[in-house]
């Protein structure tokens, strides 16, 4: 018969006891003559010895990479070891038990067992000790918690392996925030690589951690794997057209993730195109938020007609990206065609008069938008009486609230405004102001002041107002004679300013006024 190599390699080390037993009974046939053994029936066979010979191993050196590695190797398997193993040999236990009474021993025997830890502790502790860093008394404090934030705690790039190597089997934390800890691409791709393994962890937050492309690409190739994400926040960090590449193929194959944050980051003119693909075929996304960019020109029509082609997303957050007029009558034509979009932010994209009145007009059509904020555009009050007047226009407009902050309208407006309550009660408007409130308006002048101007006009001495009461010995006149006097004298002063200028000098409610103090009070 014909052994495989492989076969023969696996018995090899059996072949010389298999030997030994063939060798036995060879000798024992030729010991039988004629069916009657020649040797005693009561002479026990040779004996055979099963120990398997092991090979020895040729002693190779390694490498430090190669040790460290091993390290790596062995902190990840430490817990499955730990727990307990079973029987290799069941039919052992089938076996009936010796009694303990026939062994003579005062050795006791003591069962160890190794208790499982979820949170993993242990396994932080000796990766801590792996990457040469100290172990943060507060993760170890929070391990078991559902939340996990620790932002702002600069833990860098080697205590963040130490941290992703440690959550890889723990089943307590649900949201990770790890935001501003400058963890850089090779932080972000030791949690991409956990996050491939743990499947309880369901929001992460990594904003504010200078990602830039390795980042990008290591979280792009994780959200195509992971399916438990449901909340992801990439928020500034420093990703380019060259990472919306990654994204753009994240969001086409990643259907689980429901909210996605990539505001404050540096998407350009290139990034339009491929962003507005991706949004176009994604199927889960509810809610994104790519503010803070800079989208403009065909970039920004490029992202509004993936807007038009989506009908998942609910939530779009386009603020600060300096969409401009051409961008506003774009988003204007996708909502014609979007029958589920809820909510747009097109805040701060300098949109002028033109491109908020193109917009405007696609709202006709639009049956399912509910909030609107256009805040802090040069749009002026003609262009938020355009956008009040379509809605008005819609029969079965769901606009909810508008959002015209900082944002100056005009007494045309406000009449619309008054209109459309009567008809849609529930709508709420948020206004910059009214025009009237910013007129100068020509503060009262004091009335002593306007005393004063009068002496300095006419070139008169204060001395010379009242003269001929002045003559009286007491110097006191009552408050309808200073009244008859001061128009007399032809100041021009209302009823109010002159009530004022009574109580100024009639301070003690004696219902006389002495011309004394009134000519101080001129002269001061």
């Amino acid at each position: 018969m014909v052994l495989s190599k492989r076969f023969s390699k696996d018995m090899s080390p059996m072949l010389p006891a298999v030997e030994e037993v063939k060798d036995a009974e060879e000798e024992e046939v030729s010991h039988s003559l004629g069916g009657v053994p020649s040797r005693p029936p009561s002479r026990p066979l040779p004996s055979v010895d099963n120990t398997i010979v092991l090979r020895a191993a040729t002693a190779m050196s390694m490498t430090e990479e190669d040790k460290k590695q091993e390290m790596y190797e062995d902190i990840l398997s430490k817990e499955e070891t730990e727990e307990s193993v079973p029987d290799e040999h069941p039919e052992d236990s089938e076996k009936p038990k010796e009694d303990s009474d026939d062994w003579d021993t005062d050795l006791e025997i003591e069962e160890v067992r190794h208790s499982y830890d979820p949170s993993g502790k242990s396994r932080y502790q000796s990766a801590c000790q792996l990457f040469g860093v100290v172990p943060v008394s507060y993760f170890l404090r929070h391990m078991g918690d559902s939340e996990l934030i620790m932002r702002h705690h600069g833990l860098g790039a080697q205590a963040t392996k130490a941290i992703a190597l440690s959550l890889v089997t723990n089943t307590s934390i649900v949201t990770l925030d790890l935001s501003d800890n400058w963890l850089e691409g090779e932080g972000a791709a030791a949690i991409a690589d956990m996050l491939k393994e743990n499947c309880y962890i369901s929001e992460l937050h990594l904003c504010d951690n200078k990602l830039a492309l390795k980042g990008a690409k290591a979280l792009s190739l994780m959200l195509m794997e992971n399916i438990t994400l449901q909340k992801v926040n990439l928020s500034g960090n420093e990703f380019d057209d060259q990472a919306a590449a990654c994204f753009s193929e994240a969001l086409m194959n990643n259907q689980k993730v429901e909210s996605l944050d990539l505001s404050h980051n540096m998407f350009g003119d290139g990034s339009g195109e491929i962003l507005g693909a991706a949004i176009a075929e994604n199927t889960g996304m509810l809610d994104l938020n790519l503010s803070w960019n800079y989208f403009r020109g065909k970039s920004a029509v490029a992202i509004a007609k993936g807007l038009g082609a989506n009908i998942f997303l609910r939530v779009l957050d386009l603020s600060y990206s300096g969409f401009g007029n051409d961008g506003a009558a774009a988003l204007g034509e996708a909502l014609k065609v979007n029958n589920v979009l809820e909510e747009l932010n097109i805040s701060n994209n300098r949109i002028a008069i033109q491109g908020a009145v193109r917009f405007a007009l696609c709202l006709k059509e639009n049956k399912t938008l509910r909030v609107l904020k256009m805040a802090r555009n040069p749009i002026q009050s003609d262009g938020c009486f355009a956008v009040l007047k379509a809605i008005q226009a819609n029969s079965e407009s769901a606009i909810e609230s508008l959002d015209f902050s900082d944002i100056v309208v005009n007494k045309q407006f406000d009449d619309l405004h008054a209109a459309v309550k009567t008809t849609m009660p529930n709508l709420s408007i948020k206004l910059g102001g009214n025009s009237d409130m910013f007129k100068r308006t020509n503060s009262k002048a004091d009335p002593m002041s306007k005393i004063k101007d009068y002496t300095k006009r006419n070139n008169l001495q204060a001395t010379e107002l009242f003269g001929k009461m002045e003559e009286e010995k007491s110097g006191l006149v009552t408050h309808d004679d200073f009244e008859r006097n001061l128009m007399n004298i032809g100041i021009p002063m209302s009823k109010e300013e002159i009530q004022q200028l009574i109580n100024f000098l009639d301070k003690d409610k004696s219902g006389m006024i002495n011309i004394s103090v009134f000519h101080k009070a001129l002269s001061s």
